[in-house]
């Protein structure tokens, strides 16, 4: 009879209930429910994070969940547009060198000490560099965009759609200059958006259709095709995306109602979670 052990080597530990330290591909005994588990990833799901120094709506963001720039957009209810560039550490956010121009709706790609600040209103297609402490300029986008799309980093970075005039042109960028590429099949903007072009995570924002409506649907890529998944809990335009397709971070934004600037935050994880191997 072939074992487990006879194919791997080894055998299966024998575990009370669940290992305190799930990891996608493990394979246990659990001793009191009697069989054999496994471990997958799990449906994902939103919870709450340390909220923002600055209420603000149309942001930028780069980075991790766990480490994370904001940067630019809109507060109320003076209706200022701003430079305004602010760190988070995980659990907490605090204010750092901001935006050489102030703006809103800009797209934003990298990490919290390598990222990208791209197009934005005024309607411009200027394009900054973040080195961890300080903004330069680089090479502009090939047309103005606001509202637009965008992952990668900052050496390799992917700006998609946008508003002013309503477009799905793509532009990839190489590290030194912007080239465009096929256009996107639908139009949505003022989304937030995480990961990187193999995977990634589309989240909130305002359908060209619905353009006052703020949206809390999340859909998921692939590397070739889009999912809808777990909902945000609180529906809202022009927030912040940082992060993986597995860990993200969606911050700041703007919703119909009193504030209109929101200074929450949520955090969107894909965890290992058991699963029980049945025989045929």
């Amino acid at each position: 009879m072939t074992t487990y052990k006879g194919i791997k080597g080894f055998s299966i530990q024998t575990v009370a209930g669940d290992p305190s330290n799930l990891e996608t591909g493990m394979i246990w005994y659990d001793s009191v429910a009697k069989k054999v588990q496994g471990a997958k990833i799990a449906a994902g799901a939103w919870a709450s994070g340390g909220n923002l120094g600055t209420a603000r709506y149309d942001v930028g963001g780069a980075g991790t969940q766990t480490a994370s720039l904001m940067f630019g957009g809109n507060t109320q209810p003076t209706n200022a547009v701003s430079a305004l560039n602010e760190l988070y550490d995980g659990s907490s956010w605090s204010e750092v060198n901001d935006l050489n121009t102030a703006k809103q709706r800009r797209g934003g790609a990298g990490t919290s000490t390598a990222a990208l600040a791209m197009g934005g209103v005024p309607y411009v297609a200027i394009n900054e560099s973040w080195d961890g402490s300080s903004w330069s300029e680089e090479t502009d986008l090939n047309a103005n965009k606001c509202g637009a799309i965008d992952f990668g980093t900052q050496t390799a970075a992917l700006i998609q759609g946008g508003i002013h005039p309503a477009t799905g042109a793509t532009e990839t960028w190489d590290g030194s200059s912007w080239t465009e590429v096929g256009n996107l099949n639908a139009t949505k903007r003022a989304s937030g958006m995480a990961g990187d072009s193999g995977t990634g995570l589309f989240f909130g924002g305002a359908g060209p259709s619905t353009p006052l409506q703020s949206l809390a649907t999340t859909e998921e890529w692939d590397g070739s095709s889009w999912t809808e998944v777990a909902d945000l809990s609180t529906g809202r335009k022009f927030l912040s995306g940082t992060g993986s397709a597995v860990l993200a971070l969606g911050a700041g934004g703007y919703t119909p109602g009193s504030p209109l600037s929101v200074n929450s935050t949520e955090e969107w994880s894909k965890v290992a979670a058991a699963v029980t191997f049945t025989s045929s």
